[in-house]
């Protein structure tokens, strides 16, 4: 296991197959995770864990009416914002086929969970999670390293202008604070994408937000006076952001970058640009399974309580293969992560 990121480690020699007649690394891990049944659908795991976070969404907003005129409130808003995150985590599962295995039960489940429940579209975030998946880190084709406000690369920092170019100076001081307007960011690119050839069924998920907000908006106003219910969702919507930004962020955010000029296999792009998360079951359950992004990026379509054990099979075939494998724990991800945005940023700070 390389003692620090990917991006200062990986040799040229580990970018590169080495074919051993047994077809594809890829083909040959795949066969490896197959006949340990792991691709399975577990359909019991994901009843139980719908029905847990469905309780808690219902419980939450019965506590909303039942505790009143109180500041308290706030703690139950940031106990929602866990709620809202975890509903985002199943509809990620969902989007993935991971739950059931047929294109239109997903789609019914991940509108439901996405758009009605969490209010996000799911057209919108498929289409871009799609994108990511396809080509994780890659510089000029993954939209979640598009230097919108944030840089990722000394690359985009050089080209950078405008707002990118101002936060880029010192972007490792405010990454958290940013990711305190990430629920609001999420909402507002949902409905700007109603209008754009992401989202296919447009009139039905913006009717699910116009629903999802209506009844989220006048839930709040109607149990608490005007100013408790402002502070409810700002404090919701913030921690919101914040949770789903450390959930995500990890998963590849100072790994490799991949530039135009790269030749990776599958495999190794996403091995490579992927840092698992370890921390046992209280991580798992916190980040939805997605500490196993590695696994995730090399078998999307794998139930959550399969990728543990995917894991200890890819560790173990990368080790034989030469491949760089990286996992660390999660304090330890977003120290990597703060050093690599400090360091991206250098050409804007040095006048470049």
């Amino acid at each position: 296991m390389p003692t620090q990121p990917a991006t200062l480690t990986v040799a040229p020699e580990a970018l590169a197959p080495q074919p051993d007649g047994g077809g594809s690394d890829f083909a040959q891990l795949s066969r490896r995770i197959a006949a340990e049944g792991l691709l399975g659908r577990r359909h019991g795991y994901y009843a139980v864990r719908a029905g847990l976070v469905l309780a808690a969404f219902a419980g939450g907003w019965c506590a909303l009416f039942a505790l009143g005129d109180t500041w308290w409130q706030l703690g139950l808003a940031a106990a929602m914002s866990v709620v809202f995150a975890q509903i985002g985590l199943l509809s990620h599962d969902l989007a993935h086929r991971q739950v059931f295995s047929r294109r239109v039960p997903s789609e019914i489940g991940g509108r439901i969970a996405a758009n009605l429940l969490m209010g996000m579209s799911y057209g919108w975030w498929m289409n871009k999670h799609t994108r990511h998946h396809a080509n994780p880190n890659h510089e000029e084709r993954d939209p979640d390293v598009a230097p919108d406000l944030v840089v990722w690369s000394q690359r985009q920092a050089r080209q950078a202008s405008g707002l990118a170019r101002f936060i880029g100076r010192r972007q490792a001081f405010l990454f958290f604070p940013l990711l305190l307007l990430e629920g609001l960011n999420l909402s507002f690119n949902s409905f700007r994408a109603l209008r754009g050839p992401a989202v296919k069924r447009p009139w039905l998920e913006g009717t699910l937000l116009v629903v999802h907000f209506a009844g989220y908006l006048g839930l709040v106003f109607a149990a608490l006076p005007p100013g408790k219910a402002v502070a409810f969702l700002a404090v919701h919507q913030a921690l919101l952001g914040v949770y789903l930004g450390c959930v995500f962020a990890p998963n590849h955010k100072g790994m490799l970058m991949v530039t135009p000029d790269m030749r990776l296999d599958f495999l190794r792009r996403q091995v490579l640009t992927s840092r698992n998360v370890r921390g046992g079951l209280a991580v798992d359950a916190v980040m939805g399974g997605l500490n196993y992004q590695v696994e995730h990026h090399l078998f999307p379509s794998m139930p959550t309580p399969a990728l543990g054990r995917a894991a200890r099979i890819t560790r173990a075939f990368c080790a034989e293969k030469g491949i760089p494998y990286y996992e660390v724990g999660l304090f330890r991800s977003y120290r990597e992560i703060l050093a690599h945005l400090h360091h991206t940023g250098e050409p804007i700070r040095s006048g470049e």
